[in-house]
């Protein structure tokens, strides 16, 4: 895999480990901020992954660019040297179909499929974690069978519930807080996956594992689900 390494600002590097987001890529940048994180200690201010690349923010006064570059092409460049970090699998229970989330029938309807096809096709899949946004703890998780991928919509909604399971595309994902989203609602998931007051506060890593399972309204509403 070969990649390249740019100054991003005074205190920042970001390198690029590939031109097309895969498991292997999505791995490695896991493993590499393991190892930054272990490695710069208190130099590092942050780490922030996403599909293809990693971008590593630092202290200037603790280290300069060069240490952090020669660090990171020591890592790069020996295979050996990026031990392979253990992934965390996340099962999801998921309220399928519910009232809040009326977009199951329309993606069945899409690709002439029922419903229970859209639900079976979506909890048979094994989800990577490729990166973390547009809100903290949002997971772009990939990547849908394409019998049920389905665009976003054209308009937004202006207010998506805590916990939406949805579609768009070939990405699947939940909505960690109410938010405004133009993704396909498919069902609700009662878990809180983002809590500053937790450590970590996140549920998910990139490079982490997905799977989701159905459950029905009364568990979810035993699990915590308030929607």
């Amino acid at each position: 895999m070969s990649y390249r390494i740019e100054v991003a600002s005074e205190n920042a590097l970001i390198v690029y480990l590939a031109m097309q987001p895969s498991n292997e890529c999505s791995n490695k940048i896991h493993t590499l901020v393991s190892q930054l994180r272990q490695q710069l200690g208190d130099t590092l201010i942050d780490l922030i992954p996403s599909y293809t690349s990693l971008l590593i923010i630092y202290d200037p006064f603790l280290v300069d660019h060069f240490a952090v570059k020669k660090l990171l092409l020591q890592l790069l460049d020996h295979p050996q040297s990026l031990q392979q970090q253990n992934s965390k699998l996340i099962r999801l229970p998921v309220w399928y179909d519910a009232p809040a989330t009326p977009d199951l029938a329309l993606i069945a309807a899409h690709h002439q499929l029922s419903k229970v096809d859209v639900i079976n096709l979506h909890q048979a899949t094994h989800y990577h974690v490729f990166a973390i946004g547009f809100a903290p703890g949002f997971a772009f998780l990939g990547e849908i069978p394409p019998q049920i991928a389905m665009p976003r919509h054209a308009t937004p909604r202006a207010s998506v519930p805590k916990g939406a399971v949805a579609i768009a595309d070939r990405q699947t994902a939940v909505y960690p807080s109410r938010s405004p989203g133009g993704w396909n609602l498919i069902g609700l998931c009662p878990f809180d996956l983002f809590n500053p007051k937790h450590s970590p506060v996140m549920a998910f890593e990139v490079g982490d594992s997905v799977e989701f399972y159905e459950i029905d309204e009364a568990e979810y509403r035993r699990l915590g689900g308030k929607e």
